[in-house]
C-alpha cells in the first residue's frame, strides 16, 4: 500500500518552506470546517481507499477531524526561520538536554552499538536527533495528527498539496497499525513518534528493529534508533566520515561565497581558501565542501566547512542552524559519557 511519492522533503521540512497565511483568509477560516462537507475530503477517500483501505473505516476517522487555526498560526513561527545561531544553540544546547542524553545513551546502549554496526551511524547523532526533536521522547507533539494533516491539506494556502500526500500516508499507516487516527498525536505539521518522522517518511524509513513485527515510532525507543540510523543509511551517511571542519577567515563575509546552503557539499577547500577561509587542520584543497557561518554573538562569527554528513542531517531538517545543533549536542553528550565514565 505503500505509494510513491516524493520524499524530497525529509522528515521536518514542510514547516521551514511555507509562506505567510493571508490575513483575510486566517480571519476567513476562524470558524469551525465541516471537513465532511469539503470536496477535496471525498477525493481523498477515494484515493486512500483505491489503495485499500476500506472506505467506511476512512469516513469514520474523517467525521473525527477537525479543523485548527492554530495549525496554520503554527506553520510560519519555525524558530529555523526567525533566530540566529547563538539564539537557536541555546535553545538545545543546555546542561539538562546533555545530561539526559548521556543517561538516554546509558540505557540504550546495546540498541544504539547496533544500530552503528549496522547503519554505521554513531549513537551520539541519533541520541541527538531524538534529544532536539522530542527530548529524548518526552515530548512528541500535543496536536492530533488527524486534526493537523486535515488542516493543512485542505487549508493551507500554499502547501496543500503536499500534506495532502502526508494525510493519505498517515491514514494509511493508521489502518495498517490498527490504531485510531484520532488518538495520535504529534506536533502541528504532523510529525509523529520519538523521532518526528513525517508519515511518507515513516513509511519509507521507519524499521522493526526489536523484530517484534511491527513499527512503532511512538512508544518502542527501539524501534525509533533502528528508524532514525536508517532514514541517515538511506541520504548517504558516510560511515565514520567527518561532519564539519573548523576554520577561520575574514570578518566580514567574503562576497565570492554562499554561505549556509543546505545543497550538497559544492565548493571545493581551494575555493574557500582563495577566499580568505583557512581549515584549522590539513585538507585536501579537491574536497568539496559547504561553507558555513555561524554567528556567535552580535559581533563574532566562526566559520566552519560541512562535508557530506553535515549535508545528510540537513535532509532531516533543512536548516543548518539545525544541523550544527544536532551535531553539538552529540560532541556534549559523548564528552559527557566519557566524563561519567
Amino acid at each position: 500500500m505503500n505509494r510513491a511519492r516524493n520524499r524530497a522533503g525529509g522528515c521536518l521540512v514542510a514547516a521551514l518552506l511555507v509562506c505567510s497565511i493571508p490575513q483575510a483568509l486566517a480571519e476567513q477560516e476562524r470558524e469551525p470546517v465541516n471537513l465532511q462537507e469539503n470536496e477535496s475530503v471525498q477525493q481523498l477517500i477515494e484515493e486512500v481507499a483505491a489503495q485499500g483501505v476500506p472506505d467506511a473505516w476512512l469516513r469514520n476517522a474523517f467525521a473525527e477531524a477537525n479543523y485548527s487555526q492554530g495549525v496554520l498560526d503554527a506553520m510560519d513561527g519555525a524558530a529555523e526561520r526567525r533566530l540566529r545561531w547563538f539564539e537557536y544553540r541555546d535553545i538545545f544546547l543546555k546542561q539538562q538536554r546533555i545530561e539526559e542524553g548521556a543517561a538516554f545513551m546509558q540505557v540504550h546502549a546495546d540498541t544504539l552499538a547496533r544500530a552503528e554496526e549496522v547503519y554505521g551511524v554513531p549513537g551520539s547523532i541519533i541520541t541527538a536527533i531524538i534529544g532536539v526533536e522530542t527530548y529524548y521522547g518526552r515530548h512528541k507533539g500535543q496536536h492530533r495528527v488527524l486534526d493537523s494533516l486535515s488542516t493543512l491539506a485542505f487549508y493551507h494556502p500554499t502547501r496543500g498539496d503536499f500534506f495532502r500526500g502526508e494525510l493519505a500516508a498517515f491514514l494509511e499507516i493508521a489502518y495498517e497499525q490498527e490504531v485510531d487516527p484520532a488518538d495520535l498525536y504529534g506536533s502541528y505539521a504532523g510529525a509523529m513518534g520519538y523521532p518526528q518522522f513525517i508519515p511518507t517518511s515513516y513509511q519509507a524509513y521507519a524499521i522493526d528493529f526489536d523484530g517484534d513485527g511491527h513499527r512503532d515510532l511512538w512508544e518502542n525507543s527501539v524501534d525509533a534508533i533502528g528508524s532514525v540510523a536508517n532514514y541517515f543509511a538511506e541520504h548517504g551517511w558516510q560511515r565514520d566520515g567527518a561532519i564539519y571542519h573548523e576554520a577561520t577567515g575574514p570578518d566580514e563575509l567574503p562576497d565570492a561565497l554562499v554561505f549556509n546552503q543546505t545543497f550538497a557539499p559544492s565548493i571545493t577547500v581551494a575555493d574557500m581558501k582563495a577566499a580568505g577561509i583557512e581549515p584549522q587542520e590539513p585538507l585536501d584543497d579537491a574536497l568539496r565542501v559547504v561553507p558555513l557561518a555561524f554567528e556567535m554573538d552580535e559581533e563574532h562569527t566562526r566559520y566552519r566547512l560541512g562535508e557530506n554528513n553535515f549535508y545528510v542531517i540537513t535532509r532531516y531538517n533543512h536548516s543548518h542552524l539545525y544541523a550544527m545543533a544536532v551535531t553539538e549536542l552529540a560532541e556534549a553528550i559523548e564528552q559527557q559519557v566519557e566524563e561519567q565514565g
